[in-house]
């Protein structure tokens, strides 16, 4: 397996030396590309990490009985790698998973969650959220329509609220100068805390998520203090502070070559909570919702060469998977490619093509080994978030998927057949 050395990716040898491993044994279990392939290890090493600098920092993983010592929470993003081997390996570790769907709920239900391990998110769940008499959930409330309709529900069950705020750091990424649709602005969050301790319910927990691959951990800074003002205005101490996700991906890079994660230190976030904790008298734990940080680098896609065509100063291999099924993330972001077998000789300029008639399809464009051909396998690495989410069905079916933890590798998900892929329309 091979990468070109033009692009640097930062992954440690022991990471490419596992991919290598597994896809090894993957392509031996199956021949059936495209696939993702599936991996607890980098997860239980990413948790570890973070875990470290955290305890370090002087937080606590459970809640003891000090109170001057705040814990800490890690809840699984369910939307950002819904597979179910990965849902029940996190289950088996004692873990909390967090929801922003009816399907996410049925789904972390059905793989024996308890309810109070689940953490129910996201815009306009009064539409569905009341058809579950689940009680003891955790729920952040979005808008005041949500509390409105779930309030009774949510004294009935005895569930265990939050307020979701948009505070001034959380805008659209593509368009900073608008605020994003999610939560409460901090005056009208002071409203619906009122509104909520007024009715007698447990109201534990305030929460915000900036957005994905926020650059520093000043950023999160600023958004807890605007936080903390609007406790002191609402006189409300939270025991909960929900902080969401959005610390940036590592060993990917923009399309202009540049790292997702150059600013950005687990000390220096650490120390931030640290310090950041001190305005919430009475804080027992700060939540954790770290998607891509957690599970980006758990995860490759893996696609056979099908074909190769040369024309005006590029070479162009025709894979059987690519941005339009299977990698979405591509039109934004550049991964690392690794080569099955490996491959020998000058590099040149290559596009990485699926099989789709789109020239939308474009998996990268990068130096390869003028070596590969047809049959050859790609890998494509850090496949671990919102690939399987956002996959597509366009003129293909949906990837196999293959999982491995610590009994082993397994097919998790077959490669979805014609009946299938036809046999849902009636």
């Amino acid at each position: 397996m091979k990468t070109p050395a033009s692009l640097k990716f930062g992954h440690a040898p022991e990471t490419i030396e596992l991919w290598k491993r597994l896809v090894r044994e993957a392509l031996s279990l199956s021949s059936a590309t495209p696939l993702y392939l599936l991996s607890s290890q980098p997860i239980a090493e990413r948790v570890a990490e973070l875990d470290k600098a955290l305890t370090g920092a002087g937080f606590k993983s459970e809640i003891t009985d000090r109170p001057t010592k705040v814990g800490f929470r890690h809840w699984l993003s369910c939307k950002t790698q819904p597979a179910a081997p990965l849902l029940r390996w996190w289950r088996e570790q004692g873990r909390s998973i967090e929801v922003v769907s009816e399907f996410e709920l049925r789904a972390a239900l059905t793989e024996g969650f308890a309810p109070e391990k689940i953490l129910v998110n996201g815009p306009a769940k009064h539409h569905w959220l009341s058809q579950f008499a689940v009680r003891e959930l955790a729920v952040n409330f979005d808008s005041p329509a949500e509390i409105a309709k779930l309030l009774p529900f949510a004294k009935k069950l005895n569930w265990r609220c939050g307020v979701r705020i948009n505070p001034s750091e959380e805008f659209d990424p593509e368009n900073p100068q608008f605020p994003t649709q999610f939560g409460f602005t901090p005056d009208a969050a002071v409203g619906a805390i009122k509104k909520l301790q007024r009715a007698k319910v447990q109201l534990e927990t305030l929460h915000f998520h900036l957005r994905s691959n926020v650059s520093s951990a000043q950023i999160f800074q600023c958004a807890i203090a605007e936080i903390a003002e609007l406790c002191r205005v609402a006189k409300f101490n939270p025991l909960h502070l929900d902080i969401g996700g959005g610390m940036p991906v590592r060993h990917v890079l923009t399309r202009g070559s540049k790292v997702f994660d150059g600013e950005f230190g687990l000390r220096a976030y650490a120390e931030m909570l640290r310090q950041s904790v001190k305005l919430f008298p009475g804080l027992r734990e700060i939540w954790l919702e770290n998607g891509r940080w957690l599970s980006a680098g758990s995860g490759v896609l893996v696609v056979k060469i099908l074909d190769v065509k040369e024309r005006r100063g590029v070479r162009q291999l025709i894979c059987d998977g690519g941005r339009t099924m299977n990698a979405l993330m591509s039109l934004w972001e550049q991964h690392r490619i690794l080569t099955v077998p490996e491959r020998s000789g000058a590099d040149v300029l290559t596009v990485v093509h699926g099989p789709t008639c789109m020239a939308f399809d474009q998996l990268a464009r990068l130096a390869l080994p003028r070596s590969l051909k047809a049959g050859d396998h790609l890998v494509w690495l850090d496949a671990g978030a919102y690939h399987l989410p956002w996959e597509t069905r366009f003129s293909h079916g949906h990837a196999a998927v293959l999982w491995h933890d610590e009994s082993g590798l397994k097919l998790a998900r077959e490669r979805q057949d014609f009946d299938n892929f036809w046999g849902v329309w009636k």
